[in-house]
């Protein structure tokens, strides 16, 4: 009798410690799983230094009257030719078109004397910094889309012409990547003045980083 009550003792424990182990293993394994997750998300987050934002549209106003020659061919229907030179122009009285209050020694050397074919209206992305970045990492996460016109950047100043509140940041830097007069890429940015945006340009292949809260914009 006795013996059989051990017997009994020791099936109710060996059931016990399965049971236990049936129990615990599911709540462990969960526990792993919650751990990878946070860790792979971690890592993705890592590779990341945009916040993406909506992509718009933006158009540019009709231009002044002038005889033109009729296109040769359909690709050129809607097409226009954006002259730099017209439009970047230090000026910051209530009737300029843009008020602008400095333009740097760069941009005027590089992007002077470039003109571009541009669309009436183009498709336009924006993004924000979350991190201090350099233009090369910008430009992988932005992929083929990176590459903007000064087209664009012109189309949304006129939108903020006197420091209106719009898609351009007034107090953080703006940044279009966009090819010089010699089809060299360079970092065009943008920046309330106070009195008028002030443009700029710089090479994207140095060390130079964009602070967190930096608008970055992308076809």
């Amino acid at each position: 009798m006795a013996r059989l009550h051990l017997y009994s003792l020791a099936l109710v424990a060996i059931l016990t410690l399965l049971v236990v182990r049936t129990v615990i293993t599911p709540v462990a394994d969960a526990e792993d799983i919650r751990t990878q997750t946070q860790d792979h998300a971690s890592s993705e987050s890592n590779h990341r230094n945009l916040i993406w934002g909506v992509r718009m549209t933006c158009s540019l106003p009709p231009t002044s009257a002038e005889p033109l020659d009729p296109p040769t061919t359909s690709a050129f229907v809607g097409m226009r030719q954006f002259h730099a030179y017209e439009h970047f122009k230090k000026n910051i009285a209530s009737s300029a078109e843009v008020r602008i209050q400095w333009i740097g020694a760069t941009f005027l050397h590089r992007f002077a004397t470039k003109t571009e074919n541009v669309a009436d209206s183009t498709a336009i992305r924006f993004y924000t910094l979350f991190r201090s970045s350099r233009d090369s990492q910008i430009i992988d996460e932005l992929g083929d889309s990176h590459e903007t016109q000064l087209a664009d950047l012109w189309c949304l100043l006129k939108a903020q012409a006197s420091g209106e509140v719009g898609i351009l940041f007034l107090n953080a830097p703006n940044v279009f990547y966009v090819r010089d007069s010699a089809g060299v890429l360079s970092a065009v940015d943008a920046t309330w003045g106070g009195a008028g945006w002030e443009i700029g340009a710089s090479p994207v292949n140095g060390d130079r980083q964009w602070s967190s809260g930096t608008r970055v914009l992308s076809h």
